[in-house]
C-alpha cells in the first residue's frame, strides 16, 4: 500500500529515488512515462527524467487505483481527465477501502467458523455458509468492478445491490443463476441468424433485464444500455461474456439496445 508519498513541495526525485520512495521499480516508472500516464516535469541537463510535487501526488492516486484492481487504460483515463478532482478521488479511496476493511473482517469470521466446524469445534449452518459465499462475490465484484460502477452509478446505487445481494435466500440466488443460464442459452441461439433485432434475441434482452432486475431497485432503459455497452468497453466483462460463445458480448450489446430504443 502506498501510504502518502511526501518530500516537501520543492523536493525533486530522479527515477530512481521516485521508486525507492513508492516501493516501484525504475522499469515501471519509465513504463508510465512511455504510457502516458505519469510524465516527469521536466529532464534536465543530463537526461535524467525529474518529478515534482505534482508527478508525486499522481503516482500516489494511479497506485490506489492499482490496488483497487483497475487497468492503466482506466486509469489513464480517469487521470488525465480535465475534470479530474484530487480531493473527490482520495475521499472515493478512502470510501472503498473502508468497504473492504468491512469485507474482509466479514469474511475472516466466516473462514474462522468454517475452520471451526472443519474441526469439529462448532456446527455451521447452511445460512452461514451461504452468507460467506456472498460476502466473497460481493468483494471480488468491488475488487474487480466497483470503481467503474460507482462512476458510473453513484455509491447509493451500488451500496443499494450489494444489500439486496446480501439479503438474498439460497433459493432467490438458485432463480438468478437460473435466470442467467437461461439468458446466455437464449442469446447464444439467437447469434446463430446473426440478428438482434430477432424474437429470439429480443426474448435474451428480457431476461438480461429480469436478472438485472434482482440486484436493482428501480429499473430504467438508459441503466439497461449503459450497463450492456459496458459489456463492450470494458475488457474484463467481454472476456466474461465471451468465453460463452465469441462476440457474444458485442451481439448482447446490440440487442438490449434495440429492446431499449436507445442509441448507440
Amino acid at each position: 500500500m502506498l501510504s502518502k508519498l511526501s518530500g516537501g513541495d520543492h523536493t525533486e526525485y530522479t527515477v530512481q529515488k521516485l521508486g525507492t520512495l513508492a516501493g516501484i521499480s525504475t522499469r515501471t516508472l519509465r513504463y508510465y512515462d512511455e504510457f502516458g500516464i505519469l510524465k516527469p516535469a521536466r529532464i534536465n541537463s543530463s537526461g535524467y527524467r525529474i518529478y515534482g510535487q505534482i508527478e508525486v501526488d499522481r503516482l500516489q492516486q494511479i497506485l490506489f487505483y492499482r490496488e483497487l484492481g483497475l487497468n492503466l487504460d482506466t486509469i489513464k483515463e480517469i487521470v488525465t481527465a480535465p475534470s479530474f478532482d484530487g480531493a473527490r478521488a482520495l475521499r472515493e479511496h478512502h470510501h472503498n477501502l473502508l468497504l473492504r476493511r468491512t469485507q474482509l473482517d466479514l469474511l475472516i469470521a466466516n473462514v474462522e467458523q468454517t475452520l471451526a466446524q472443519t474441526e469439529g469445534r462448532i456446527t455451521m449452518s447452511n445460512a452461514e455458509k451461504f452468507a460467506g459465499f456472498k460476502q466473497k462475490l460481493i468483494t471480488d465484484n468491488e475488487q474487480q468492478y466497483g470503481q467503474e460502477i460507482r462512476a458510473k452509478y453513484g455509491d447509493a446505487t451500488v451500496d443499494q445491490s450489494n444489500r439486496k445481494l446480501s439479503n438474498m435466500t439460497e433459493e432467490q440466488y438458485a432463480s438468478i443463476q437460473k435466470l442467467e443460464e437461461e439468458m446466455f442459452h437464449t442469446i447464444g441461439q439467437a447469434m446463430m441468424n446473426g440478428d438482434p433485432s430477432s424474437e429470439l434475441a429480443q426474448k435474451g434482452a428480457d431476461l438480461h433485464r429480469q436478472w438485472l432486475s434482482f440486484y436493482w431497485d428501480t429499473y430504467s432503459k438508459e441503466a439497461h444500455a449503459r450497463v450492456a455497452q459496458m459489456y463492450v468497453d470494458d475488457e474484463r466483462f467481454t472476456s466474461y461474456y465471451d468465453k460463452h460463445q465469441p462476440g457474444f458480448a458485442q451481439f448482447l450489446r446490440d440487442a438490449v439496445h434495440i429492446y431499449t430504443n436507445i442509441p448507440m
